[in-house]
């Protein structure tokens, strides 16, 4: 976890991949777009994703290069590492996986919306040009490479459930707004209604890999972390766009934006439920046991 006292800000630097990945993809795409729009359609939209060969190679690489956590090091060195961590952390925190998916619900929706449909809903429903949401995606990503390290490092002092809840009420009260603003079919306005949701979801992604991993014992905390971020995706996630193109003509965009506030309430409860641990030793006081086992059983 790296100094006990910078726990948010430290797990917060593996967060901006994200937008770093974001803006070099829509920062390409929309170049490519303004530049050549005809070779766009026909073939240069492949070459972001040829591109992304060669970061997959830079991650690969840091990956190996990294080293792991003096905390989990001691669990090496005693030999306690778990052999099967993934069986160990369902069988004894299943509460905590569950919670941490559903923590994820008005984070990781709304991203997908912003970043994948509005792109769509920009285009097709607007009419306006392709750039136009790659430029509005462009500057939401380069918000998030800022405020992400920043909202995490402002966990370590205010507490992981109050930035993030915070963050998830914000993205409630934007929700209309949003497409309100894209409704404008206006520059200025789509850039700003994308500016919003970027800033209530860095609040929440900035806190969140220390949130969710302060609530499993060091040797359990990537793979726990891991089925939460994973199950995140398979309700929250990957349904997102599918779900906003569906309820567009059927229900109208309303719909949508009474969705993401529904995410909302499932993330507040969850936080609600899982504990903020932002200010425990977790050297000096390692995560409790789950109800029963500590006593036996």
């Amino acid at each position: 976890m790296g100094k006990q006292n910078k726990r948010g800000l430290m797990a917060s630097w593996p967060q901006i991949g994200v937008p770093i990945g974001l803006l070099l993809g829509t920062g390409m795409m929309t170049l490519i777009a303004l530049a050549a729009p005809d070779a766009f359609k026909a073939w240069a939209w492949r070459i972001p994703f040829l591109a992304s060969l060669v970061l997959v190679a830079i991650g690969l690489w840091v990956r190996l290069k990294v080293l792991e956590t003096p905390m989990f090091s001691q669990l090496v060195k005693k030999r306690t590492v778990a052999k099967m961590p993934v069986l160990d952390v369902i069988r004894r925190y299943p509460k905590q996986i569950v919670l941490s998916a559903l923590l994820r619900m008005s984070e990781q929706a709304p991203f997908y919306l912003y970043t994948a449909f509005a792109l769509a809903y920009i285009k097709d429903h607007l009419h306006k040009s392709t750039y136009v949401g790659l430029a509005a995606v462009t500057v939401g990503g380069a918000l998030e490479l800022f405020l992400i390290p920043t909202f995490g490092h402002l966990s370590d002092r205010l507490g992981r459930r109050r930035v993030y809840t915070t963050g998830a009420i914000v993205m409630g009260i934007v929700a209309f707004p949003f497409f309100l603003l894209l409704n404008t079919a206006a520059l200025g306005f789509i850039i700003l209604g994308t500016a919003l949701i970027a800033i209530a979801h860095s609040m929440q992604y900035g806190p969140q890999s220390s949130y969710i991993a302060e609530n499993f014992p060091t040797g359990l905390a990537y793979a726990g972390s891991g089925l939460g971020y994973q199950a995140a995706s398979l309700i929250a996630g990957g349904p997102a766009p599918l779900l906003a193109t569906w309820m567009l003509p059927t229900f109208g965009w309303q719909a949508i934006a009474v969705y993401i506030i529904a995410c909302v309430v499932i993330t507040l409860a969850a936080a609600a439920l899982l504990p903020d641990r932002s200010k425990v030793d977790l050297v000096e006081a390692p995560v409790l046991e789950p109800a029963g086992r500590a006593a036996g059983g």
